[in-house]
């Protein structure tokens, strides 16, 4: 791990889902990791449902809106984290929009002993415990790098402020939209100038630039998977024209379109 950044946890909690609090939509400026320990059922984030089985670790990054759900036949036992300071990145697609999905089962008496010793802890509070808590922390997230084969990564995480929080996310749902700074700042009443500014200060990113990030992403979905012509794949994603789209592509990728789908397929 990074000795850069300086992670803490916020709570450990083995949970039992009942349709209680956690049953509604909710985010967080902190990570949850949700270990699946009995039973089955679905993770709602953002606008997507996944189905989720023993064994299964769910990783909400900050500020993404989720929840769980399940049936009350094998309902869902899991032991949740919350932990402050770090995001888990990855070259995987979803973890681009801040969450992910990977089964321990292979590992999972190293994952369970290292929650169980955290859990036991945090429940008998002996002297030094919250320094313990920590060190169990820092080596259990290295044996959930290791054992994606480093897939899966950390940096540190920084606080984002509400409408920071507010634009990226806004994007991330409406990316094909007709999103301008003018949209934005109207959104979250603030002058397009200091948002440009606040925006990059927070993310290393301007808001139009995330926006055609966002954008580069899913059109790499679209030339491997469809047969869409780029012309459309550029209107489907909201950009103002089809030379403007294969020059953004290239400068963000290296390659043209064509060339990308070509490699791909």
């Amino acid at each position: 791990m990074n000795n850069n950044i300086d992670i803490k946890l916020l709570y450990i909690i083995s949970d039992k889902y009942e349709g209680r609090w956690h049953s509604t939509i909710h985010s967080h400026p902190f990570t949850e990791l949700f270990y699946v320990t009995k039973g089955e059922g679905r993770f709602l984030v953002d606008d997507n449902s996944f189905f989720v089985k023993k064994d299964d670790l769910v990783i909400v990054n900050p500020n993404v809106e989720h929840t769980e759900v399940s049936k009350n036949i094998r309902p869902l036992e899991y032991i949740v984290l919350g932990i402050e300071g770090l995001t888990f990145s990855s070259d995987i697609e979803e973890l681009k929009n801040n969450y992910n999905i990977y089964n321990y089962g292979e590992y999972k008496k190293e994952v369970l002993f290292y929650l169980e010793a955290l859990l036991l802890e945090t429940q008998n509070k002996e002297m030094g415990y919250e320094m313990i808590c920590n060190n169990l922390l820092e080596v259990l997230i290295i044996n959930l790098v290791r054992r994606t084969n480093y897939s899966l990564s950390i940096r540190e995480n920084k606080i984002m402020t509400k409408e920071c929080i507010t634009i990226k996310r806004y994007i991330d749902k409406n990316f094909k939209e007709d999103i301008t700074l003018d949209s934005l700042a109207e959104l979250t009443h603030m002058n397009k100038y200091y948002l440009v500014h606040e925006f990059k200060k927070q993310m290393n990113i301007s808001p139009i630039n995330y926006l055609i990030e966002r954008r580069i992403e899913e059109s790499k979905v679209l030339l491997e998977s469809t047969d869409h012509s780029i012309g459309d794949i550029s209107t489907i994603l909201g950009f103002s024209s089809q030379s403007y789209f294969s020059q953004s592509f290239k400068r963000t990728t290296g390659k043209t379109p064509n060339q990308y789908r070509k490699e791909k397929n």
